[in-house]
């Protein structure tokens, strides 16, 4: 597998220097390169997760290499006063946060017929609800600022016909609809809102979990380019969406999945 670039030979982007970013879901994986993207920019970062040890240990490895250290937070996102409340507490100590990242989510496997109406509402309070509770904390700090870029995850698997997650796909399919839906509300004030779909990322569960040798065939099958997606590929696509160099880029979605869908 490819080794992700050298960070000095990747472009700096001015305008996020000492800007304040909240990342949802940035412990681990793709969440975690998007933190470390920010804070190698020099951005205020803050960050919530379920994780504590992953967190803790890329918050010191952050501080170790030079970095300011990200404030982080165990957040459960289900509970949305939890997360609401880690947004400010996180704002009192960084400052209003000029770019939000919706990244949490959890692609758990399941069957049509195993759905029960609990697990449904379970699967929708990780995948789609904190996203739009997020938007609405951090909208106010965004205004007093006079601009702001938010940054949703999706997914192009969901539109890849993928199968084996049919809450998961509701969900990630929605964020779209939650995109363009506020796009126009926000942007009177210059506040962004995009999407950023990635294909099959090659974080450390996924490897674990689900890259066997059919999967190797499926990517073969389905992508243009031949080289594994990293979480590194999505985090640089995040910051140009939050940077100024996207000043005029709003309700759109931007796929980075090697050319998959």
């Amino acid at each position: 597998m490819r080794a992700a670039p050298a960070s000095d030979t990747l472009s700096v982007f001015p305008s996020l220097k000492q800007r304040s970013v909240f990342v949802t879901g940035g412990g681990s994986g793709i969440g975690a390169a998007i933190v470390t993207a920010f804070v190698e920019q020099g951005a205020r970062v803050a960050f919530i997760d379920v994780a504590k040890e992953a967190s803790e240990t890329l918050a010191q490895q952050l501080a170790d290499a030079g970095h300011a250290r990200p404030w982080w937070r165990a957040c459960d996102v289900r509970d949305v006063a939890a997360l609401q409340g880690a947004i400010a507490e996180a704002a009192a100590a960084l400052g209003d946060f000029s770019v939000l990242v919706n990244n949490v989510a959890s692609d758990d496997r399941h069957t049509l017929e195993s759905v029960t109406p609990a697990y449904y509402d379970e699967r929708i309070a990780i995948n789609e609800r904190p996203a739009f509770f997020a938007i609405q904390s951090v909208v106010p700090g965004m205004q007093r600022l006079g601009a702001g870029s938010i940054i949703n995850l999706g997914s192009t698997g969901w539109q890849g016909k993928g199968t084996g997650y049919p809450c998961y796909a509701i969900a990630k399919s929605s964020v779209n609809g939650l995109t363009r839906g506020l796009a126009k509300t926000l942007g009177r004030d210059r506040i962004r809102i995009n999407t950023v779909s990635p294909g099959w990322v090659m974080t450390e569960r996924q490897i674990k979990l689900w890259l066997n040798a059919e999967g190797e065939k499926e990517l073969e099958r389905n992508q243009c380019l031949p080289d594994k997606l990293l979480p590194h590929d999505i985090a640089r696509m995040v910051l140009f969406l939050a940077s100024d160099d996207a000043a005029m880029c709003t309700a759109q979605e931007f796929k980075v999945d090697a050319g998959w869908v």
